[in-house]
């Protein structure tokens, strides 16, 4: 039961005392919503939640946020808050009967004048079918849905689903409120924990943001009856290392990828190597990141610096060579080299200029002095007629016009004056003097 205090892995148990020798957990699990710690912007007295509570009007949310941060908890507490009754299902366990048991028994409450308040523990786990039938029961008013998930609901639930209930964010737990908990276990067991301020604040770490997580290692340590605090390398031997919370293919994933590369854009060294370094000790694929690394060094660096592209491929040469941990070396130096190269989109905003204007005058032929004519009668109709060829031109430019006649000569690259691309843009000023000068 120990993830009814902060997680959604278990259903919550009927109020009451928790049992003699009840994990830690479970017996700090809060009695209302002003003892949950760490989500006071939606507990208390202004936030979504303190608001309906205050109204004695609940209606159907979505709860999102991260593994132990008490939406478990404060499903059973807002049930309790405005008299509703609480029926808890997991979507890891129930299926199409049970769902069905469910609303059955609440059309029963609710014919009896009692309102059921349904919480669907990790609810994006039920498929769209499943979620749809939701809805009846909730416009009816049947029950009240309260979902929780750690996935990000724009992703993970139907969009009717979404239409009619709000979706509130628990944040990660802070230090302060870990440190809450630190202080209400200690007073739980009667003594302090055996460890030294360094020790206490590398446990706290540790945890990132899990007070779930936290208590069990909370209950460890009481439980190993240690004579000396101990010191952070002590408290390190004793305790499991965590893995941190990661999920290569869901949200976290494409947060940690997309903060890369926004710290990457701003130039910040040291922020983009600590968001590399949360993705590749959490397990994340190092060819996936050396391939945003190589699309990130053509679109934000460009020919501002040519060097950084190269930069990048023969980090992957390197890293394909070596193998880990000896090859992620190279990565982080590819990612210090985007970090401190000068940016410029410019080659990616042409792109995306050239290719709409492709799109839309696709069947324009080429002036037939560029083409080349490989047969007689290609040579009759006057391909390849008054060629000029540019090395045989004064300073190695003619100047000619190769846009197809129906079309007027546009501009897609423009060239920053940053980097490398400063040269190339006084180069282009000088070709477009010289055609303006030719005629």
């Amino acid at each position: 039961m120990a993830a009814d205090l902060f997680g959604d892995d278990e259903a919550a148990p009927p109020p009451g005392a928790p049992a003699a020798g009840a994990p830690l957990a479970e017996r700090l699990r809060p009695k209302s919503l002003g003892e949950v710690v760490g989500q006071e912007h939606l507990t208390g007295p202004e936030g979504a939640i303190g608001r309906m509570v205050a109204a004695g009007q609940l209606s159907s949310i979505i709860l999102w946020g991260p593994p132990g941060t008490g939406k478990t908890t404060i499903a059973r507490l807002l049930a309790e808050a405005v008299g509703l009754r609480f029926a808890p299902l997991s979507a890891v366990f129930s299926g199409v009967a049970d769902l069905k048991k469910a609303f059955a028994d609440a059309d029963k409450m609710a014919a009896a004048g009692r309102r059921t308040l349904l919480f669907i523990d990790e609810i994006h786990r039920f498929n769209r079918a499943q979620q749809d039938g939701f809805l009846p029961y909730v416009e009816r008013g049947t029950v009240v849905l309260v979902g929780a998930t750690t996935e990000n609901p724009s992703f993970a639930l139907n969009a009717a689903l979404l239409s009619r209930a709000q979706v509130l964010v628990l944040h990660r737990l802070g230090e302060a409120a870990m440190a809450t908990l630190l202080t209400r276990a200690e007073a739980e067991v009667g003594r302090a924990l055996p460890l030294t301020p360094d020790a206490r604040e590398a446990l706290v770490a540790s945890a990132d943001g899990d007070g779930r997580f936290l208590l069990n290692q909370v209950e460890t340590l009481f439980a190993a009856n240690i004579a000396e605090p101990l010191d952070p390398q002590a408290l390190a031997q004793l305790l499991h290392r965590r893995m941190p919370v990661y999920d290569k293919d869901r949200d976290g994933h494409y947060n940690l990828i997309s903060a890369l590369h926004k710290a990457l854009r701003g130039s910040d060294a040291q922020a983009a190597l600590y968001y590399l370094a949360r993705m590749l000790v959490a397990g994340e694929e190092p060819l996936y990141v050396l391939r945003r690394l190589v699309r990130f060094a053509s679109e934000d660096v460009g020919l501002a610096d040519p060097q950084a592209l190269v930069q990048c491929l023969a980090a992957k040469d390197a890293w394909q060579f070596l193998g880990s941990p000896e090859g992620e070396l190279a990565i982080v130096q590819a990612c210090l080299y985007l970090a401190t190269a000068p940016k410029s989109n410019a080659a990616y905003a042409a792109q995306k200029v050239a290719f709409a204007s492709a799109r839309d005058t696709g069947s324009l032929a080429p002036p037939a002095n560029i083409l080349n004519a490989p047969t007689k009668l290609m040579k009759d109709l006057g391909y390849g007629a008054g060629y000029e060829y540019d090395h045989d031109a004064p300073e190695g430019f003619s100047g000619a016009d190769y846009w197809p006649e129906e079309m007027e000569a546009q501009t897609y690259y423009r060239p920053t004056d940053r980097g490398f691309e400063k040269r190339i843009a006084e180069r282009i000023a000088w070709w477009d003097e010289q055609r303006k000068a030719r005629g």
